[in-house]
């Protein structure tokens, strides 16, 4: 009976050192399987640098400025463009009275058709204070004279003029406009303009 229990006793620690040991076989293989599972971890490549992110940046560029060209005008032929105010002033009716010339003026002559005529038109002024004789300027006498050839020009006809401004009329410094169409070949391009009982008037020029 002793045997027996013996034999027990020792059936039974055997098999509580069995599974002792195979515990212990379970917890290394579970040690084992753990480290190479943190091993395999470690030694996955980790990419320090990330990819890099492309940022277009626009720059800004300041290009110049475009400019239409203005096409400069050609410098035009001389030509008379009109009688300045006070370019041409003459004394007249012996110092009693000014003549300024307000338009030398190349035009078509209406029933020729022609360019042969020019319009003189002219301001006569009282510029004396005491009294004046009774008398005028006889605006429809006045002529002209080509300064190379000496060649005279008359009016076209009476009917193409003013007629008689009267100074006595007129009070001081008040003054009475006139104007002449003279016969003048187209050719002729500057003048000289004799007013009657006035100075002459050198060298001006015929616009157009």
């Amino acid at each position: 009976m002793n045997r027996f229990l013996s034999s027990i006793a020792f059936l039974f620690s055997t098999v509580a050192l069995l599974a002792s040991g195979y515990a212990a076989y379970e917890v290394f293989m579970l040690r084992q399987a753990m480290t190479t599972l943190q091993l395999e971890r470690n030694a996955a490549p980790t990419s320090s640098n990330p990819t890099p992110t492309t940022t277009t940046t626009a720059i800004a560029t300041n290009s110049p400025t475009e400019t239409a060209a203005t096409p400069t005008p050609d410098a035009s032929p001389t030509t008379n463009t009109g009688i300045q105010p006070g370019e041409f002033v003459q004394p007249a009716f012996g110092g009693k009275a000014q003549v300024e010339l307000l338009s030398v003026k190349r035009i078509k002559d209406p029933k020729t058709g022609n360019r042969d005529v020019v319009n003189v038109q002219m301001r006569i002024r009282r510029v004396a204070k005491d009294d004046v004789e009774t008398g005028g300027i006889y605006t429809y006498d006045t002529k002209a004279r080509n300064p190379d050839t000496s060649e005279t020009y008359e009016r076209v006809d009476t009917s193409r003029a003013t007629g008689q401004v009267d100074v006595s009329n007129l009070r001081p410094q008040a003054s009475a406009d006139g104007y002449v169409w003279l016969r003048i070949p187209e050719e002729v391009k500057t003048i000289d303009i004799f007013v009657p009982q006035t100075a002459a008037f050198k060298n001006v020029s015929i616009s157009s």
